[in-house]
């Protein structure tokens, strides 16, 4: 690729079928109020959302050579993602979801598969690509492409950002490569055994020893720690929520963004809580409804006026 990459992006993406529903379903039918195919996944979601506040992104990852291939591909195309190290899986079948999105709350049920795709090998990552980077973002698919990126990050001091929200097979080779260990609350609950949040985020900071460990919890915001600092930030309100999905993708891009420029905890959560209340706006992770980083910085103005 003609520029470096300042944020790469590893994982899961795939072709999103979305449909907003008055309720959703279960052993009846319902009418769709709308309806929209468009990108998606984890590290997906996350690397069009830091293209989209302004960084130079790449993804790494595969699709099958079929038309929701072709989509993914294309879609990262318009929202500014290089595509250039992605595998096409000749023969193969792309990863899908399907997302209830229920018309009143905004909230969602997804249901996914990566079909036959074959993950990547450790020797199919452009490691000079992640080396040159600032962020190298991991979700925890892919995995031993995902190990191989983040030990080259480490070696080259690129901030590895780990979104880890599922427990997946490989994750215990990724938790001691991560410089940003934001985890989902339920994540850390199930790896330490604990009931408390702080008290897990606190046991992993101690475990793994990344340079912020912390937890997201939804509609109860967030909270991280550096060793030094513990904040506990609280999510914004917003009037209108049209869909929740990619809110969490999209927390750990704004985090890393801001964790580039300042590493005040309160400000990162601060920044990356705007990023992700912005986003209910519209549907999916993706741009449009991942903000620029204008609208970011004036929605933060607006509530602190």
């Amino acid at each position: 690729m003609g520029n470096k990459a300042e944020y790469v992006g590893i994982g899961y993406c795939s072709n999103d079928h979305l449909a907003v529903v008055p309720f959703i379903p279960m052993d009846t039918k319902v009418q769709m109020r709308r309806h929209a195919i468009l990108g998606g996944g984890p590290a997906g979601n996350s690397t069009a959302a830091a293209a989209a506040l302004g960084k130079k992104a790449a993804f790494i990852g595969t699709v099958g050579d079929d038309p929701d291939g072709r989509a993914i591909l294309s879609d990262f195309a318009a929202q500014g993602v290089d595509t250039s190290a992605m595998k096409v899986r000749q023969g193969a079948t792309s990863a899908i979801a399907y997302l209830w999105i229920e018309e009143k709350t905004g909230n969602r049920s997804c249901v996914w598969t990566r079909e036959g795709l074959t993950e990547l090998s450790s020797d199919e990552v452009d490691l000079d690509l992640v080396r040159g980077a600032q962020v190298l973002h991991v979700d925890g698919h892919q995995p031993q492409a995902a190990i191989a990126a983040a030990k080259a990050a480490n070696e080259a001091g690129v901030l590895v950002n780990y979104d880890a929200g599922t427990h997946r097979d490989g994750m215990q080779e990724l938790l001691p490569l991560a410089d940003l260990l934001i985890c989902s609350e339920e994540f850390i609950l199930k790896l330490t055994g604990l009931a408390d949040a702080e008290a897990a985020v606190r046991k992993v900071y101690e475990t793994y020893r990344p340079k912020v460990c912390g937890a997201t919890m939804g509609v109860k915001g967030s909270m991280c720690f550096d060793g030094r600092d513990f904040v506990k930030m609280p999510a914004f309100q917003v009037e209108k929520v049209v869909d929740t999905t990619g809110c969490g993708d999209l927390f750990h891009t704004g985090f890393a963004v801001r964790y580039l420029e300042t590493q005040d905890l309160a400000e990162c959560q601060r920044f990356a809580a705007a990023v992700s209340a912005i986003k209910c706006r519209g549907l999916s992770g993706r741009p449009p409804s991942a903000p620029t980083r204008e609208e970011v910085e004036d929605f933060l103005k607006s509530r602190s006026a």
